[in-house]
C-alpha cells in the first residue's frame, strides 16, 4: 500500500480561518498564531463548515478492490480509479489479508486460488474476449490504485469512520497513512481535536495518534 499527497490548498489552514474570520467578522484579530487556537476552538465547537475551505488530493496505490469499494462510498469525495474495463490486468497484483498469511494451510490454498484466475483471466483474453468482460472472474482482492480529493471537513469525517475499531484492517490502515499526512500538512486542524469532541471511541484514536501520526 502507498499513498502520495498529490495536492493540498495552498495555506491550507489560513483559507480555514479566512471563512471563519467573515463569520465573526474578526478579521482584525488574525495573527500570525491566531489559527492555532482558533482552529480547534472551531473543531470543538462543531462549527465544521468553515473546513470545507481547503481540500487535499492522494494517489492511493495498492490496496485491494474490497477496499476501494468501502472508500468509494465517501459520497463528498471525487475519485479516479485504474479502470479495470480498459486496462488489461493479466499478471495481476493482489492483497492478501493478513489471517489468511498467517495460516500455512489457507495461505496455500488463497495463493493458489489467485494464480488459477490470473491464467484463466488471460486465457479469456487469448481467446479474444475483452478485457470488460474477462474482469468478470477478477477477484476482490486485485490491486487497484486511484486518486481521492476530498475536503478537510469530509477528511475529518472519513478519518473518524474509518480509523475504528470496526473498520476492516486495510482501509483503516490507508487512513492512518492519510491521517499522517494531513497532520503533518495542517496540524490545527487534524490533531485530536476534532475527534476527543465527537468519536464514540475517541481513546482508541488517540492510542494511534500518539503511536502512529504525531
Amino acid at each position: 500500500m502507498n499513498v502520495e499527497l498529490i495536492y493540498i490548498s495552498p495555506d491550507a489552514e489560513g483559507s480555514c480561518e479566512i471563512g471563519a474570520r467573515v463569520c465573526y467578522d474578526s478579521n482584525d484579530k488574525t495573527t500570525d498564531t491566531s489559527r492555532e487556537r482558533m482552529l480547534p476552538s472551531l473543531l470543538r465547537s462543531g462549527h465544521l463548515s468553515i473546513f470545507e475551505h481547503s481540500s487535499a488530493s492522494f494517489k492511493i496505490d495498492g490496496i485491494s478492490r474490497t477496499a476501494s469499494h468501502q472508500i468509494v462510498r465517501h459520497r463528498m469525495s471525487s475519485f479516479s480509479q485504474r479502470s479495470q474495463r480498459y486496462v488489461n490486468e493479466g499478471d495481476f497484483t493482489f492483497v492478501t489479508p493478513p489471517s489468511i498469511e498467517q495460516n500455512p494451510e489457507a495461505n496455500a490454498s488463497y495463493q493458489e486460488i489467485m494464480k488459477t484466475l490470473n491464467e484463466q483471466y488471460l486465457a479469456l483474453i487469448k481467446l479474444g474476449i475483452k478485457k470488460e468482460d474477462a474482469r468478470f472472474i477478477l477477484p476482490n482482492a486485485a490491486s487497484t490504485t486511484l486518486v481521492m480529493t476530498t475536503n478537510f471537513r469530509e477528511w475529518l469525517h472519513v478519518i473518524d469512520m474509518r480509523v475504528s475499531k470496526p473498520a476492516q484492517w486495510e482501509i483503516r490502515e490507508l487512513l492512518i497513512l492519510i491521517w499522517k499526512e494531513l497532520y503533518k500538512q495542517a496540524p490545527n486542524i487534524f490533531s485530536m481535536h476534532y475527534f476527543n469532541a465527537w468519536s464514540k471511541d475517541a481513546e482508541y484514536k488517540q492510542n494511534i495518534f500518539d503511536e502512529r501520526i504525531k
